[in-house]
């Protein structure tokens, strides 16, 4: 992924600026599809959960999907401006507050920091790095933006943290067995954090 480039065929390609990568994993284990290193992962700003969509918009899928409807795409941005967002997301202040709250949560989630609950240190076998807080100012950065505020609030914080560090962190078996998973713990994080 950091190299921005691709070989196809045997064939080297490189890629331009505002170069990303969406992914999908199937939620069980099909032949060709397996779980990414936890060091690749980790490169990914989000992890989102997309679940079974309600029966009118599996209906409307199928309406759009199965006839000979011509799906026409227009663009809506353009490269170029898609960079000019990302220069303007970090020119966005962070005050104090909002930097200790990220490092606050973060390193709570860390097993061996010694900012993290002795629960923690119970049911996290591996916690997230410092591109987690990265990744967490940077989108707060951007969603303060797209609310219409030139500040980030600790609302920004909360409502990402778990797309933010869900891959992040990596259960004990013994959270596992008692059904605790990612968004449990990051949950409870926030909660006690903020």
């Amino acid at each position: 992924m950091q190299e921005h480039s691709v070989t196809v065929g045997g064939k080297h390609y490189s890629l331009s600026e505002p170069f990303f990568v969406l992914a999908t994993q199937n939620p069980i284990e099909q032949e060709g599809t397996y779980p990414l290193p936890e060091a690749q992962r980790d490169r990914f700003l989000f992890q989102t959960i997309v679940d079974y969509p309600p029966r009118e918009q599996e209906s409307d899928i199928l309406e759009r999907t199965t006839g000979t409807q011509d799906g026409t795409i227009l663009p809506v941005v353009t490269g170029p401006e898609i960079v000019a967002f990302q220069r303007v997301v970090r020119l966005v202040p962070l005050t104090e507050h909002i930097k200790q709250l990220v490092l606050s949560i973060v390193r709570a989630l860390r097993p061996l920091d010694e900012d993290a609950p002795k629960w923690v240190t119970e049911c996290v076998q591996w916690g997230p790095g410092p591109r987690a807080s990265q990744q967490l100012v940077i989108a707060g950065k951007s969603r303060a933006l797209l609310h219409g505020r030139l500040h980030v609030i600790t609302e920004d914080i909360e409502a990402l943290a778990a797309p933010v560090l869900r891959h992040r962190i990596l259960p004990t078996f013994s959270a596992q067995a008692d059904g605790d998973r990612s968004d449990d713990i990051i949950s409870r994080i926030v909660k006690e954090t903020i």
